[in-house]
């Protein structure tokens, strides 16, 4: 069996996918090569969350105007 190609999809669609992964690992019940090949897809997906994660974070952080009318980057939350 090959490796499975990761869709990439939204970051629920991911975690959907990761939670599959543990249901067929914690199983038990799959031939070892297939569990090493759910494995190794889960560490790549886990990756692509991270980084779908990351981007976001990155996208919730706004433009804000100082006092003295200059531009700034900063969290949302920040006063």
């Amino acid at each position: 069996m090959s490796p499975r190609k990761i869709k990439r999809g939204t970051l629920e669609e991911s975690i959907k996918r990761l939670e599959n992964i543990v249901e067929s690992l914690e199983q038990g019940e799959i031939p070892l090569e297939q569990a090493v090949e759910l494995y190794e897809e889960a560490v790549r997906i886990s990756r692509e969350c991270g980084e779908k994660l990351k981007a976001t974070e990155l996208r919730i952080k706004r433009l804000t105007k100082d006092l003295g009318g200059q531009f700034e980057l900063s969290d949302i939350g920040d006063t």
